[in-house]
Order: C-alpha cells, then structure tokens, then sequence
C-alpha cells in the first residue's frame, strides 16, 4: 500500500541515467499485468535519443504541464498497443466497448509506474499529444496506436499527494442508488 499511496507524477528529473538492468525490471513488470485474455496487446517503444525525444516533444500540446518532462527525463517511453486483439473476437468487438486495449494498456501502466516507483524513480502518464504524430516518429506499424507517453527518470522533487476523494463518495453497496 505504501507504493501505491506515495507515488506522484513527477515532471522534473535529476540528469542521472536509468541503468539497463532497472529500465529491464520496469518492462518486466509491465510484462506481468494482465490483460484480456491474457493477449497482452501492449508495446513499449523506449526513447533515449534526445534529438528523437525533442521530435516527440513537438507533438505534445504547449498547454501540457509535462511537456519539458518529454525532453528533460533520461527515458521516455511510449506506449502502444495492437488493435483488434484485446477483446477482438471473430473479426468483431463482442462487448460494448470496443477499447480494451485501452484497459489492458492502463493495467500495463500502473505496473511500471509502481515498479518505478518501487526502484526510486519517478514517471509521469502523459496523454494530451498528437497521437498519430508521435506514432510517425516512431515508425509505428498499422494496426497500432499510441495511448501515452511516460517520462522516466530519478525525481528532483517530492511533490506532495493530491486531496483523494473519501471512499464513501465512490463506493456503492447493493446498488448506486
């Protein structure tokens, strides 16, 4: 629980590298979380080149607080996934949401995210950029879309937790109602 409740998105990062070995741990756990059954339609394209990073950076919306975060962290990663897997039966979408990648995707996530934290470093889930833009940078392939990027580096600050809602504002018995 301690990961959980003390893990903060952080944008600010000290000029330290992510050794090999640790970024392996984080992708490893990503690894782990599940997914609909068990497709695991997740893909991480991890940047180091900065001249790559500054591109990505362009993409990103000059009224995203992350945005420097793209540039200043040691690693940027971002994460796709392949459509038509996740939830995708006989050439359809059975269920009413179509977008199980995204569920999948977001539980690959948070298991990175806490992992980092878990190892000392910090992330930060971004999500307001050109999509389709970052997905040329990349080079990815048909049939695949960028859900988010996520900075990752050694924090230069401790941010303190946001106010978190009470759980009988968000917990129903029975029914809603």
């Amino acid at each position: 629980m301690n990961i959980i409740r003390n893990r903060r998105s952080i944008r600010r990062y000290q000029e330290k590298n992510v050794p090999e070995d640790t970024l392996d741990k984080l992708l490893e756990a990503a690894r782990w979380a599940p997914s609909w059954a068990n497709t695991q339609c997740w893909h991480f394209v991890v940047v180091r080149d900065q001249a790559k990073k500054k591109e990505i950076q362009q993409a990103v919306s000059s009224r995203n607080p992350s945005s420097l975060a793209i540039v200043n962290a040691p690693v940027l990663l971002v994460v796709c996934g392949q459509l038509k897997k996740s939830g995708y039966y006989n050439d359809q979408y059975p269920t009413k949401f179509d977008d199980w990648f995204m569920y999948d995707l977001g539980l690959a996530t948070q298991n990175l995210c806490l992992a980092a934290h878990d190892s000392g470093l910090g992330t930060v889930i971004v999500g307001l950029f050109d999509h389709d833009k970052v997905g040329e940078i990349v080079k990815l392939p048909p049939e695949h879309e960028v859900l988010v990027l996520i900075p990752l580096g050694y924090p230069d600050h401790e941010p303190s937790a946001p106010k978190r809602r009470e759980k009988q504002e968000f917990v129903h018995y029975d029914s809603f109602a």
